[in-house]
């Protein structure tokens, strides 16, 4: 019997080529806010980050130079093969498909950033790699979830921040002709077939310390949308470490 073809899914969607960035100006901006956010969180010069789910990283090499090691984990390929391409030269970047890859030693990451990515995993998902990110953080070493987004939220609310960003970062105009292409592309479509993923912020806490972790919810989210959330995360039996910190607005 012949199988069903599988529907796409969230990682088919960032496989291919699309629209979600309204120019090149916007995509510029949005990693290097992601860029400046994860250098504001580096415990130490020399420690091990790996920024998992990490997109195209365009300013990847401004954070390797202050880290040991910077491990950039997409599961993407074509994405992947392009980071790889990019910084093959790179002394102290490492580019892997998976948390799991040997080259992240037990017990070695200083920080592990995960920036807008839980709303495209599911649950059950999100929930099996916990105890992977457990394992490969070094005793101190925070687990950031960034980007999270909590129940009450919109496309309105999503669209009024694209236009607030927009207008402060030089791209309105391509902003406001870019709205029309997202609501009908295929990110519109998948969003309302798949839906994304919330989260409470009460329901999330307790799933990091059924997990074996400590965790709080930072004052302010990492990133544009003030309306999202930001958790920091440290193994509950090792001593404090970035995670007793407030990251302060800019």
């Amino acid at each position: 019997m012949r199988s069903e073809p599988r529907a796409p899914g969230w990682l088919d969607f960032w496989s291919r080529p699309h629209r979600i960035y309204v120019n090149d100006r916007h995509r510029r901006v949005h990693y290097a806010r992601i860029a400046d956010e994860i250098l504001a969180l580096l415990p130490r010069p020399g420690a091990r980050v790996l920024d998992f789910g990490c997109g195209e990283a365009l300013e990847a090499h401004r954070v390797a130079e202050r880290c040991g090691r910077l491990f950039l984990c997409e599961a993407a390929e074509p994405v992947r093969a392009e980071l790889e391409r990019r910084y093959a030269d790179h002394p102290r970047i490492t580019v892997i498909a998976d948390v799991a890859d040997p080259r992240v030693a037990e017990e070695s990451l200083d920080l592990l950033v995960v920036v807008s990515v839980l709303q495209y995993l599911a649950r059950a998902e999100f929930e099996d790699l916990l105890p992977l990110f457990r394992r490969k953080l070094a005793p101190g070493g925070v687990l950031v979830l960034a980007d999270v987004l909590p129940p009450a939220t919109s496309v309105v609310a999503d669209t009024a921040n694209l236009l607030r960003t927009a207008a402060r970062h030089g791209f309105l105009l391509a902003a406001l002709g870019g709205l029309a292409s997202l609501a009908v592309g295929e990110y519109a479509r998948l969003r309302r077939r798949l839906g994304l993923t919330r989260w409470a912020p009460e329901e999330l806490l307790a799933l990091l310390r059924r997990h074996g972790f400590a965790a709080e919810r930072n004052p302010r989210n990492l990133g544009f949308d003030p309306n999202r959330m930001t958790f920091l995360a440290r193994r509950a039996d090792q001593p404090r470490g970035v995670a007793g910190a407030k990251v302060q607005c800019r």
